[in-house]
Protein backbone atom coordinates (compact mmCIF):
# COMPACT_ATOMS: atom_id res chain seq x y z
CA UNK A 1 0.00 0.00 0.00
CA UNK A 2 1.36 3.42 -0.94
CA UNK A 3 2.63 5.49 1.98
CA UNK A 4 1.09 8.90 1.51
CA UNK A 5 3.25 10.38 4.21
CA UNK A 6 6.10 10.64 1.71
CA UNK A 7 4.04 12.06 -1.14
CA UNK A 8 4.11 15.75 -1.90
CA UNK A 9 0.86 17.63 -1.69
CA UNK A 10 -0.16 20.39 -4.06
CA UNK A 11 2.17 23.32 -4.65
CA UNK A 12 2.34 26.16 -7.20
CA UNK A 13 4.42 24.23 -9.73
CA UNK A 14 1.93 21.34 -9.72
CA UNK A 15 -1.00 23.44 -10.91
CA UNK A 16 -2.62 23.81 -14.30
CA UNK A 17 -2.63 27.61 -14.18
CA UNK A 18 -5.54 27.96 -16.61
CA UNK A 19 -7.78 25.77 -14.44
CA UNK A 20 -6.54 27.48 -11.30
CA UNK A 21 -7.44 30.97 -12.48
CA UNK A 22 -10.82 29.94 -13.96
CA UNK A 23 -11.91 28.10 -10.81
CA UNK A 24 -10.45 30.84 -8.64
CA UNK A 25 -12.37 33.59 -10.41
CA UNK A 26 -15.59 31.56 -10.17
CA UNK A 27 -15.08 31.03 -6.43
CA UNK A 28 -14.28 34.68 -5.86
CA UNK A 29 -17.33 35.82 -7.81
CA UNK A 30 -19.63 33.69 -5.66
CA UNK A 31 -18.08 35.14 -2.52
CA UNK A 32 -18.44 38.71 -3.75
CA UNK A 33 -22.10 38.28 -4.60
CA UNK A 34 -22.76 37.20 -1.02
CA UNK A 35 -20.75 39.93 0.75
CA UNK A 36 -21.06 42.92 -1.59
CA UNK A 37 -24.09 44.47 0.19
CA UNK A 38 -21.98 44.87 3.32
CA UNK A 39 -19.15 46.41 1.30
CA UNK A 40 -21.62 49.01 0.03
CA UNK A 41 -23.01 49.58 3.53
CA UNK A 42 -19.52 50.00 4.96
CA UNK A 43 -18.68 52.61 2.33
CA UNK A 44 -21.82 54.64 3.05
CA UNK A 45 -21.32 54.46 6.81
CA UNK A 46 -17.72 55.64 6.51
CA UNK A 47 -18.61 58.61 4.31
CA UNK A 48 -21.72 59.91 6.10
CA UNK A 49 -21.30 62.65 8.69
CA UNK A 50 -22.06 61.30 12.13
CA UNK A 51 -25.30 59.32 11.99
CA UNK A 52 -27.10 61.66 9.64
CA UNK A 53 -28.73 58.87 7.64
CA UNK A 54 -27.83 55.44 9.00
CA UNK A 55 -27.45 54.44 12.65
CA UNK A 56 -25.49 51.27 12.02
CA UNK A 57 -25.03 48.29 9.73
CA UNK A 58 -28.44 46.71 10.29
CA UNK A 59 -30.23 50.07 10.06
CA UNK A 60 -28.46 50.82 6.78
CA UNK A 61 -29.35 47.39 5.39
CA UNK A 62 -33.07 47.85 6.15
CA UNK A 63 -33.22 51.45 4.87
CA UNK A 64 -31.44 50.65 1.59
CA UNK A 65 -33.65 47.60 1.08
CA UNK A 66 -36.80 49.64 1.67
CA UNK A 67 -35.73 52.59 -0.48
CA UNK A 68 -34.06 50.87 -3.43
CA UNK A 69 -34.89 47.18 -3.15
CA UNK A 70 -32.38 44.34 -3.39
CA UNK A 71 -30.71 45.90 -6.42
CA UNK A 72 -29.89 48.96 -4.33
CA UNK A 73 -27.51 46.79 -2.33
CA UNK A 74 -25.57 46.01 -5.52
CA UNK A 75 -24.88 49.49 -6.88
CA UNK A 76 -21.47 49.51 -8.52
CA UNK A 77 -21.21 45.71 -8.44
CA UNK A 78 -20.63 45.25 -12.17
CA UNK A 79 -17.74 47.72 -12.14
CA UNK A 80 -16.33 46.23 -8.94
CA UNK A 81 -16.10 42.78 -10.56
CA UNK A 82 -13.25 44.08 -12.74
CA UNK A 83 -11.08 43.98 -9.63
CA UNK A 84 -11.00 40.21 -10.16
CA UNK A 85 -8.06 40.99 -12.43
CA UNK A 86 -6.17 42.29 -9.44
CA UNK A 87 -7.10 39.11 -7.58
CA UNK A 88 -5.26 37.02 -10.14
CA UNK A 89 -2.27 39.34 -9.92
CA UNK A 90 -2.41 39.10 -6.13
CA UNK A 91 -2.33 35.30 -6.04
CA UNK A 92 0.50 35.10 -8.58
CA UNK A 93 2.61 37.75 -6.85
CA UNK A 94 2.04 36.18 -3.44
CA UNK A 95 3.07 32.68 -4.50
CA UNK A 96 6.11 33.80 -6.51
CA UNK A 97 7.30 36.19 -3.78
CA UNK A 98 7.07 33.48 -1.11
CA UNK A 99 9.13 31.22 -3.35
CA UNK A 100 11.73 33.98 -3.83
CA UNK A 101 11.92 34.92 -0.14
CA UNK A 102 12.33 31.25 0.79
CA UNK A 103 15.86 31.41 -0.66
CA UNK A 104 16.78 33.97 2.01
CA UNK A 105 14.61 33.07 5.00
CA UNK A 106 12.75 29.99 6.20
CA UNK A 107 10.69 32.02 8.66
CA UNK A 108 7.03 31.58 7.78
CA UNK A 109 6.25 34.98 9.31
CA UNK A 110 8.87 36.76 7.20
CA UNK A 111 7.71 35.05 4.02
CA UNK A 112 4.08 35.88 4.77
CA UNK A 113 4.78 39.54 5.59
CA UNK A 114 6.92 40.19 2.51
CA UNK A 115 4.71 38.22 0.12
CA UNK A 116 1.46 39.67 1.47
CA UNK A 117 2.78 43.22 1.30
CA UNK A 118 4.20 42.80 -2.20
CA UNK A 119 1.01 41.20 -3.49
CA UNK A 120 -1.09 44.04 -2.10
CA UNK A 121 1.19 46.65 -3.73
CA UNK A 122 0.71 45.07 -7.16
CA UNK A 123 -3.02 44.48 -6.68
CA UNK A 124 -3.76 48.01 -5.46
CA UNK A 125 -2.09 49.55 -8.50
CA UNK A 126 -4.78 47.83 -10.57
CA UNK A 127 -7.62 48.12 -8.09
CA UNK A 128 -7.63 51.79 -7.05
CA UNK A 129 -9.07 53.26 -10.31
CA UNK A 130 -11.81 50.61 -10.32
CA UNK A 131 -12.43 51.17 -6.63
CA UNK A 132 -12.76 54.94 -7.08
CA UNK A 133 -15.43 54.53 -9.76
CA UNK A 134 -17.35 51.78 -7.96
CA UNK A 135 -17.39 53.75 -4.69
CA UNK A 136 -18.95 56.75 -6.41
CA UNK A 137 -21.58 54.40 -7.80
CA UNK A 138 -22.18 52.96 -4.32
CA UNK A 139 -22.96 56.47 -3.09
CA UNK A 140 -25.85 56.93 -5.53
CA UNK A 141 -29.13 56.89 -3.61
CA UNK A 142 -32.72 57.36 -4.69
CA UNK A 143 -33.39 61.05 -5.15
CA UNK A 144 -30.43 62.18 -3.03
CA UNK A 145 -26.80 63.14 -3.47
CA UNK A 146 -24.47 61.37 -1.04
CA UNK A 147 -21.11 61.89 -2.75
CA UNK A 148 -19.35 64.42 -4.96
CA UNK A 149 -20.96 63.23 -8.18
CA UNK A 150 -24.55 62.54 -9.18
CA UNK A 151 -25.24 60.22 -12.09
CA UNK A 152 -28.01 60.87 -14.58
CA UNK A 153 -30.28 57.85 -14.27
CA UNK A 154 -33.94 56.99 -14.02
CA UNK A 155 -36.03 59.53 -12.10
CA UNK A 156 -36.64 57.23 -9.15
CA UNK A 157 -32.99 56.16 -8.94
CA UNK A 158 -33.92 52.48 -8.86
CA UNK A 159 -32.05 49.56 -10.38
CA UNK A 160 -28.48 48.38 -10.56
CA UNK A 161 -26.25 51.12 -11.89
CA UNK A 162 -25.74 50.50 -15.59
CA UNK A 163 -22.60 51.04 -17.63
CA UNK A 164 -24.15 54.23 -19.04
CA UNK A 165 -24.07 55.69 -15.55
CA UNK A 166 -20.56 54.31 -15.08
CA UNK A 167 -19.45 56.31 -18.12
CA UNK A 168 -21.14 59.35 -16.60
CA UNK A 169 -19.14 58.95 -13.38
CA UNK A 170 -15.90 58.46 -15.33
CA UNK A 171 -16.52 61.67 -17.30
CA UNK A 172 -17.23 63.62 -14.12
CA UNK A 173 -14.02 62.35 -12.49
CA UNK A 174 -12.03 63.33 -15.58
CA UNK A 175 -13.58 66.80 -15.67
CA UNK A 176 -13.02 67.43 -11.97
CA UNK A 177 -9.61 65.85 -11.37
CA UNK A 178 -8.14 64.62 -14.65
CA UNK A 179 -6.48 61.22 -14.88
CA UNK A 180 -5.00 61.53 -11.40
CA UNK A 181 -8.56 61.47 -10.06
CA UNK A 182 -8.63 57.74 -10.71
CA UNK A 183 -5.69 57.32 -8.34
CA UNK A 184 -7.08 59.58 -5.64
CA UNK A 185 -6.42 57.90 -2.33
CA UNK A 186 -3.77 55.58 -3.79
CA UNK A 187 -1.36 56.17 -0.89
CA UNK A 188 -4.21 55.76 1.60
CA UNK A 189 -5.15 52.49 -0.12
CA UNK A 190 -1.59 51.21 0.20
CA UNK A 191 -1.53 52.27 3.85
CA UNK A 192 -4.75 50.31 4.36
CA UNK A 193 -4.34 47.11 2.39
CA UNK A 194 -0.62 46.39 2.59
CA UNK A 195 -0.77 46.38 6.42
CA UNK A 196 -4.10 44.51 6.28
CA UNK A 197 -2.67 41.74 4.12
CA UNK A 198 0.67 41.69 5.92
CA UNK A 199 -1.01 41.52 9.35
CA UNK A 200 -3.59 38.90 8.33
CA UNK A 201 -1.09 36.12 7.69
CA UNK A 202 0.87 36.28 10.99
CA UNK A 203 -2.37 36.46 12.98
CA UNK A 204 -3.77 33.56 10.97
CA UNK A 205 -0.75 31.43 11.90
CA UNK A 206 -0.86 32.64 15.50
CA UNK A 207 -4.52 31.74 16.02
CA UNK A 208 -4.13 28.41 14.26
CA UNK A 209 -1.14 27.54 16.43
CA UNK A 210 -3.00 28.41 19.63
CA UNK A 211 -6.01 26.35 18.53
CA UNK A 212 -3.76 23.40 17.72
CA UNK A 213 -2.65 23.38 21.37
CA UNK A 214 -6.16 23.80 22.76
CA UNK A 215 -8.13 21.39 20.59
CA UNK A 216 -8.11 17.58 20.82
CA UNK A 217 -5.71 15.73 18.54
CA UNK A 218 -8.66 14.26 16.66
CA UNK A 219 -9.78 17.72 15.57
CA UNK A 220 -9.21 18.10 11.78
CA UNK A 221 -6.83 20.84 10.68
CA UNK A 222 -9.61 22.28 8.52
CA UNK A 223 -11.37 23.36 11.73
CA UNK A 224 -8.29 25.37 12.75
CA UNK A 225 -8.30 27.03 9.35
CA UNK A 226 -12.03 27.81 9.41
CA UNK A 227 -11.76 29.48 12.83
CA UNK A 228 -8.35 31.10 12.46
CA UNK A 229 -9.16 32.83 9.16
CA UNK A 230 -12.11 34.89 10.44
CA UNK A 231 -10.29 35.69 13.69
CA UNK A 232 -7.32 36.98 11.69
CA UNK A 233 -9.63 38.94 9.38
CA UNK A 234 -11.43 40.56 12.33
CA UNK A 235 -8.12 41.47 13.97
CA UNK A 236 -6.71 42.95 10.77
CA UNK A 237 -9.96 44.88 10.18
CA UNK A 238 -9.85 46.44 13.65
CA UNK A 239 -6.21 47.48 13.26
CA UNK A 240 -6.60 48.97 9.78
CA UNK A 241 -10.14 50.40 9.93
CA UNK A 242 -9.02 53.96 10.85
CA UNK A 243 -7.01 54.22 7.64
CA UNK A 244 -9.81 52.54 5.69
CA UNK A 245 -12.24 55.27 6.80
CA UNK A 246 -9.75 57.94 5.74
CA UNK A 247 -9.14 56.17 2.41
CA UNK A 248 -12.85 56.03 1.63
CA UNK A 249 -13.36 59.71 2.44
CA UNK A 250 -10.35 60.78 0.39
CA UNK A 251 -11.63 58.83 -2.63
CA UNK A 252 -15.32 59.71 -2.37
CA UNK A 253 -15.14 63.30 -1.11
CA UNK A 254 -12.18 64.28 -3.28
CA UNK A 255 -9.91 65.32 -0.43
CA UNK A 256 -6.21 65.53 -1.26
CA UNK A 257 -4.62 65.19 2.16
CA UNK A 258 -4.67 62.17 4.46
CA UNK A 259 -3.60 64.34 7.39
CA UNK A 260 -6.31 66.95 6.74
CA UNK A 261 -8.96 64.25 6.41
CA UNK A 262 -7.81 62.68 9.67
CA UNK A 263 -7.94 65.99 11.55
CA UNK A 264 -11.34 66.87 10.17
CA UNK A 265 -12.74 63.46 11.08
CA UNK A 266 -11.43 63.68 14.65
CA UNK A 267 -12.75 67.23 15.04
CA UNK A 268 -16.22 66.36 13.74
CA UNK A 269 -16.78 62.88 15.14
CA UNK A 270 -14.04 62.16 17.66
CA UNK A 271 -11.87 59.01 17.85
CA UNK A 272 -14.89 56.73 17.40
CA UNK A 273 -15.26 58.13 13.89
CA UNK A 274 -12.22 56.05 12.95
CA UNK A 275 -14.22 52.88 13.65
CA UNK A 276 -17.12 53.70 11.33
CA UNK A 277 -18.23 50.77 9.20
CA UNK A 278 -16.18 48.29 11.23
CA UNK A 279 -19.02 45.85 11.91
CA UNK A 280 -20.01 45.77 8.22
CA UNK A 281 -16.37 45.23 7.31
CA UNK A 282 -16.03 42.29 9.71
CA UNK A 283 -19.36 40.80 8.61
CA UNK A 284 -18.26 40.86 4.97
CA UNK A 285 -14.82 39.47 5.78
CA UNK A 286 -15.86 36.58 8.04
CA UNK A 287 -17.87 34.28 5.73
CA UNK A 288 -15.68 35.02 2.74
CA UNK A 289 -12.53 34.24 4.71
CA UNK A 290 -13.95 30.89 5.83
CA UNK A 291 -14.69 29.92 2.23
CA UNK A 292 -11.30 31.11 1.05
CA UNK A 293 -9.25 29.43 3.75
CA UNK A 294 -11.16 26.14 3.68
CA UNK A 295 -11.68 26.06 -0.07
CA UNK A 296 -8.19 26.91 -1.26
CA UNK A 297 -6.79 23.39 -1.03
CA UNK A 298 -9.88 22.06 -2.83
CA UNK A 299 -9.33 24.71 -5.49
CA UNK A 300 -5.75 23.53 -5.94
CA UNK A 301 -6.87 19.88 -6.11
CA UNK A 302 -9.29 20.76 -8.92
CA UNK A 303 -6.49 22.66 -10.68
CA UNK A 304 -3.88 19.90 -10.64
CA UNK A 305 -2.10 19.03 -13.84
CA UNK A 306 -3.70 15.80 -15.17
CA UNK A 307 -0.57 13.68 -14.72
CA UNK A 308 -0.41 14.55 -11.00
CA UNK A 309 -4.03 13.92 -9.99
CA UNK A 310 -3.35 10.50 -8.42
CA UNK A 311 -0.09 11.38 -6.69
CA UNK A 312 -1.01 14.34 -4.50
CA UNK A 313 -2.94 13.67 -1.32
CA UNK A 314 -3.91 15.06 2.05
CA UNK A 315 -1.59 13.71 4.70
CA UNK A 316 -3.09 11.40 7.35
CA UNK A 317 -4.04 13.11 10.61
CA UNK A 318 -1.53 10.95 12.47
CA UNK A 319 1.44 12.55 10.72
CA UNK A 320 3.07 15.24 12.88
CA UNK A 321 3.57 18.54 11.12
CA UNK A 322 6.33 21.02 11.82
CA UNK A 323 5.87 24.77 11.59
CA UNK A 324 3.61 27.45 12.97
CA UNK A 325 0.42 25.46 12.40
CA UNK A 326 1.09 22.08 13.92
CA UNK A 327 -1.55 20.07 12.14
CA UNK A 328 -1.44 21.59 8.68
CA UNK A 329 -0.57 19.41 5.65
CA UNK A 330 3.12 19.42 4.76
CA UNK A 331 5.45 18.74 1.90
CA UNK A 332 7.99 15.99 2.44
CA UNK A 333 11.03 15.91 0.20
CA UNK A 334 14.33 14.11 0.39
CA UNK A 335 16.36 17.29 0.57
CA UNK A 336 14.44 19.47 2.99
CA UNK A 337 12.55 19.45 6.24
CA UNK A 338 8.73 19.50 6.10
CA UNK A 339 7.35 22.87 5.02
CA UNK A 340 3.79 23.96 5.91
CA UNK A 341 1.44 24.30 2.97
CA UNK A 342 -0.59 27.52 3.11
CA UNK A 343 -4.19 28.13 2.27
CA UNK A 344 -4.46 31.22 0.09
CA UNK A 345 -6.09 34.53 0.84
CA UNK A 346 -7.61 35.21 -2.58
CA UNK A 347 -8.20 38.94 -2.94
CA UNK A 348 -11.64 39.99 -1.79
CA UNK A 349 -13.04 43.29 -2.56
CA UNK A 350 -9.84 45.01 -2.09
CA UNK A 351 -11.92 46.79 0.45
CA UNK A 352 -12.49 43.62 2.37
CA UNK A 353 -9.96 42.40 1.34
CA UNK A 354 -10.83 41.74 1.10
CA UNK A 355 -12.70 43.85 -0.28
CA UNK A 356 -13.76 43.84 0.37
Amino acid sequence: MEDKRNIQIIEWEHLDKKKFYVFGVAMTMMIRVSVYPFTLIRTRLQVQKGKSLYHGTFDAFIKILRADGVTGLYRGFLVNTFTLISGQCYVTTYELTRKFVADYSQSNTVKSLVAGGSASLVAQSITVPIDVVSQHLMMQRKGERMGRFQVRGSPDGRGVVAFGQTKDIIRQILRADGLRGFYRGYVASLLTYIPNSAVWWPFYHFYAEQLSYLCPKECPHIVFQAVSGPLAAATASILTNPMDVIRTRVQVEGKSSITLTFRQLIAEEGPWGLMKGLSARIISATPSTIVIVVGYESLKKLSLRPELVDSRHWLPRSVPVLGPVLRKPTIHTSSAAPVPCEPFFWLLPPSVSLQS
